[in-house]
């Protein structure tokens, strides 16, 4: 799997200019023309996880790669990608167009209750296939995105993230795409790069506020939208470990790190780590070392 794809990353490669405004409050949003883009000759989009919100409609035979699926869009779908998912976009022939969109969390946390909406529940992916008429009204909303960037309206954003609104719930009125599921080459492996990559972003730990959020192997399976015995197959096959012992070496890891490099009270090292109360992380480390943290710390 190829590091995380910025969106800074994705300006340097596909344009000649990076925006000022990514980092800001407001939150970043931009709209494209896919066709600008695939070329002649269409490359694939690299399996990696985005940091930003992506929505597509995608005219043309595609193959989308995530978690342990690989999902067909024949004639034309449209697609909400997130940061939480790694992903890759295979395409299949030279017919190729459409739009994209891509905004930051800033962007998206300017929409009132967005998160809860289904579309963006942990672990999911939405792809949907459309028909003739879906396709035409989707587009007529992506059409109206790009006149609109180029307005000088004042309110343009809240526009914006008011048609975002209108792909979402045009999309959730439809049935994701599960009908056209294939089977993947290497799912064992591509669960294990999702499920480390997920493992992974939640290091290194750099603040004593700062706190894991995935913790147990249920909180991977339902990010990953798998059964939690599918996940734990696909770790043991490939790494011979469970997702459990997976998940405590590298907690283990990062407590000695944060014992050994930081002053930081044992207390809030447990919390960091995702430990309820500081005995249970202490219990934790006496038995993978046969010492306890603060003997450890020394």
């Amino acid at each position: 799997m190829e590091k995380t794809h910025t969106l800074e990353d994705f300006y340097r490669s596909r344009t000649d200019y990076v925006p000022a405004n990514l980092k800001k409050d407001i939150g970043h949003f931009n709209v494209f023309r896919v066709e600008d883009f695939v070329g002649k000759t269409p490359k694939p989009v690299p399996y990696s996880r985005k940091d930003y919100y992506k929505i597509s409609l995608i005219k043309g035979h595609n193959l989308y790669h995530y978690a342990d699926k690989v999902i067909e869009v024949q004639q034309a779908g449209v697609s909400f990608a997130n940061p939480m998912i790694p992903y890759k976009l295979e395409r299949i022939g030279e017919m190729q167009g459409g739009f994209f969109c891509v905004f930051t969390e800033a962007f998206l946390n300017q929409i009132p209750n967005i998160k809860e909406y289904p579309i963006f529940k942990p672990g999911n992916f939405p792809i949907y296939e459309l028909e003739e008429v879906q396709v035409f009204e989707f587009q007529r909303i992506f059409e109206e995105m790009l006149t609109e960037m180029r307005m000088e309206y004042v309110y343009k954003y809240d526009l914006l993230r008011a048609l975002v609104q209108q792909l979402i719930h045009k999309a959730m009125r439809l049935k994701p795409n599960e009908s056209n599921v294939l089977q993947g080459h290497s799912a064992n492996q591509r669960i294990t790069s999702l499920f480390v990559e997920l493992l992974e972003r939640q290091f290194p730990i750099e603040s004593p506020f700062q706190s894991m959020k995935l913790r147990v192997p249920a909180d991977f399976a339902a990010h990953l939208s798998v059964h939690i015995n599918h996940l734990n197959r696909a770790l043991k096959n490939t790494t011979g470990k469970t997702t459990s012992q997976l998940i405590g070496e590298r907690v283990l890891q990062e407590a000695q790190t944060l014992l050994r490099h930081t002053d930081w009270q044992i207390a809030e090292i447990a919390y960091c780590l995702g430990f309820d109360d500081p005995s249970h992380f202490t219990a934790f480390f006496r038995k993978a070392l046969m010492l306890t943290p603060r003997a450890y710390r020394g």
